[in-house]
């Protein structure tokens, strides 16, 4: 028969044996995954996407960035991917009622318009009605661009009428050609003149004029892993927001 100690000492093994079983494990969450991401979304789903790799150090994200309406039309032709983020419910809802995307979107984040111009404002523009001016260079996106239809929206709110020297395929497009003095304003989102650093400031369009931008995230049909995706999705809207808060995105 065992002695005490022995009893004692196989007790304590089995112990420690089970608590190590009870223990959590690290994450074996592993492979890669492709995001579409609205442009908007560059600097924000750039950190959330290193800051995803790091929490699951066997899993990549490529993450394509261009205007919504880009995107969803790539997805739309045959583009292979796993996650559409969107700067908008409409885009969306394209590749929803297309039967592209599998289970319902969930908002992520919003967004607000507002007017970039050069560092120290040489045009002195003040608002929305400012725009109008004779001689200004004045850009926009695209009206089938997200953020170039809620422009659209906003002027006519204020009731301005604006005719663009040019209409841009993304946001981007747009703060970099202010930045670079190829236009003298633009209408875009605050989070992309906040991203571009000292070379623009925003001009603030007050809110009876302004646009609230939903965006939805969803998981596509054709994902090539859907776990690892829905693992993305999950830390996008929870572990995710501060970096999107930290971009000047509002809690969805």
């Amino acid at each position: 028969m065992p002695s005490r100690v022995a009893v004692g000492l196989i007790a304590m093994l089995l112990g420690a044996g089970q608590s190590a079983c009870a223990a959590p494990a690290a994450s074996t969450v592993g492979g890669s995954i492709t995001v579409f991401a609205a442009s908007s979304l560059t600097h924000a789903f750039t950190r959330i996407g290193a800051n995803f790799e790091n929490a699951h150090p066997g899993a990549v994200v490529h993450v394509t960035f261009a205007g919504s309406s880009t995107l969803a039309a790539q997805i739309e032709q045959g583009a292979i991917g796993d996650v559409f983020a969107s700067a908008d419910q409409p885009t969306m809802q394209r590749l929803v009622n297309a039967g592209l995307v599998s289970g319902s979107p969930s908002i992520f984040a919003r967004n607000r318009l507002q007017i970039v111009v050069a560092a120290g404002n040489p045009k002195h523009i003040g608002g929305l009605a400012d725009l109008s001016r004779a001689g200004l260079v004045v850009l926009l996106c695209a009206p089938a661009v997200p953020c170039g239809r809620y422009a659209i929206q906003s002027l006519r709110a204020a009731g301005v009428t604006v005719t663009p020297a040019s209409q841009e395929a993304d946001v981007k497009a747009v703060v970099s050609k202010v930045a670079l003095g190829e236009a003298d304003a633009g209408i875009v989102y605050v989070t992309d003149v906040k991203a571009s650093g000292a070379a623009v400031q925003g001009i603030d369009i007050p809110a009876r004029f302004n646009v609230t931008a939903d965006y939805p995230m969803a998981l596509l049909k054709d994902s090539q892993d859907a776990v690892l995706a829905g693992t993305f999705i999950s830390y996008v809207l929870a572990d995710g927001q501060h970096i999107l808060a930290g971009d000047g995105f509002a809690a969805p």
